[in-house]
């Protein structure tokens, strides 16, 4: 038996010597301290400064004379001239000669863009393109010959959760700030946006650190760090840098990006949906509306008809398909998988170039762009970025800048209620009571914003 014993002895050692060989090899902490001396030169800070025109307060669905009369006389001695703003950033350089990728929100509508290196050097930037449907930009700096040192760009279709994560940036002005945590989740969905699908992080970041660097523990940039959730609770989120590696060529050649396009409106498949519809299961994206001799009326795309599958890519939620055919390119022959009648059908179309018209534009139908904003369904992610308490009602995710929303001083994070007296508890009820509204109508909703709320009206356009 001894010897059986020391056999046995022999092998568990030699499989508790792989298994920890293997443990180290994938799962051990990194050298943070010689890892970020290695990557943080090619970590940029950035400040910006714009002109803002002063703008008396906008007090929504005031129509009573006496209160116009109140308030006109109550800020008519306010001050009235422009003012500048100045905001913090950050950045990465992604090629030698002086390129910088950051958030399309931290250089949007900037005066004058201050970009300074981890040496100390400050540099003036130009903004070469920029991406709001992503919220990402391409910053220029001229250096004369000499070559910078350049953040290399990993892959982050192959990060997992629970990798190691490291953020460098400038948070309330702290340069080269380096903090450090896990991937906590991919593919979240924050309804900042019709393409969201952020990578979601523990490490800490904070307001200026927009636009900086995610790295993964062999140095390489696996996201742009974009946003955080409300209330400073130790949750961020960032762009996926291959979404990033997608876009910036075009950036660089044409100052902007250049979409494929579908010309469906779509909506979630809830489980009720899909049952009245012969569907096993809640999936895909439903054809609520088609745009006449679009890529998706020519290819016999009909309303009631459910998208299960875009280019062999299965579509679980309804963010999928707009993302998926935002990727493709003008042009690009694309196969579609879709349930009809209880069978499921293949048609190929070639997609077209996405209306200039942002509204217009998306494949998805979470998007009314006759009162100039997007909304959605409030979704698990939506509800703790915008610390929402409740999840009734529709989800303002963006507003178009001079359009009836806009001019109603509504905004990302408000919650519609309701809609001329008419509850809206989801998205489809809201697409539902807009679909009969004509042009110049006047509309009234009931707003929340935080706690408080409010009615408001605007004009369709």
């Amino acid at each position: 038996m001894k010897p059986l014993k020391t056999v046995f002895s022999c092998l568990l050692i030699l499989f508790l010597g792989i298994s920890l060989d293997a443990s180290a090899q994938t799962g051990q902490i990194p050298d943070f301290v010689e890892l970020s001396q290695k990557i943080k030169p090619a970590v940029v800070n950035i400040r910006t400064s714009k002109t803002v025109q002063p703008r008396r307060p906008v007090f929504p669905g005031t129509r009573d004379e006496f209160f116009n009369e109140f308030f006109e006389r109550f800020f008519r001695d306010m001050p009235n001239a422009p003012r500048k703003e100045r905001s913090l950033g950050s950045g990465f350089i992604i090629s030698t000669d002086g390129f910088i990728l950051t958030n399309h929100h931290v250089v949007d509508g900037a005066d004058e863009i201050g970009v300074r290196l981890a040496d100390g050097r400050t540099f003036t930037g130009e903004v070469k393109g920029s991406d709001p449907k992503l919220d990402l930009a391409l910053v220029k700096i001229d250096t004369g010959k000499e070559q910078l040192p350049v953040a290399k760009l990993g892959d982050s279709d192959s990060l997992r959760v629970g990798e190691w994560v490291i953020a460098i940036g400038n948070p309330f002005g702290l340069e080269q700030t380096v903090t450090v945590g896990i991937v906590s989740a991919k593919g979240r969905v924050i309804g900042a946006g019709p393409y969201d699908n952020f990578i979601q992080t523990d490490a800490s970041i904070n307001p200026g650190n927009s636009g900086g660097p995610l790295f993964n523990a062999k140095g390489e940039v696996v996201g742009i760090n974009t946003a955080i959730v409300r209330g400073g609770q130790g949750i961020g989120f960032a762009t996926p840098v291959n979404v990033a590696k997608n876009i910036i060529p075009q950036l660089q050649e044409k100052g902007k990006v250049v979409r494929g396009w579908l010309g469906v409106t779509v909506q979630d498949v809830s489980p009720d949906l899909a049952k009245s519809f012969g569907l096993e299961e809640a999936q895909g994206a439903l054809v609520s509306e088609v745009v006449k001799d679009s890529p998706a009326d020519k290819a016999g795309i009909k309303r009631g008809d459910i998208i299960l599958t875009f280019n062999g890519n299965e579509i679980n939620i309804l963010n999928d398909l707009p993302r998926l055919v935002a990727d493709r390119t003008v042009g690009e022959k694309v196969e579609i998988v879709l349930f009809r009648d209880g069978k499921k059908r293949t048609v190929r179309t070639s997609l077209g170039q996405a209306p200039e018209d942002e509204e217009a534009a998306a494949a998805a139908g979470d998007e009314t762009s006759k009162l100039g904003m997007t909304v959605s369904d409030i979704s698990p992610d939506a509800m703790r970025f915008y610390n929402l308490k409740k999840n009734k009602g529709v989800l303002i995710t963006q507003v178009a800048p001079e359009g009836p929303a806009a001019a109603a001083n509504l905004r990302p994070g408000d919650l519609i209620l309701e809609i001329n007296n008419t509850e809206t508890p989801d998205l489809a009820t809201f697409q539902k009571a807009v679909q009969g509204m004509k042009k110049g109508q006047i509309v009234r909703l009931l707003v929340q914003r935080g706690s408080y709320l409010s009615y408001t009206t605007l004009q369709m356009e």
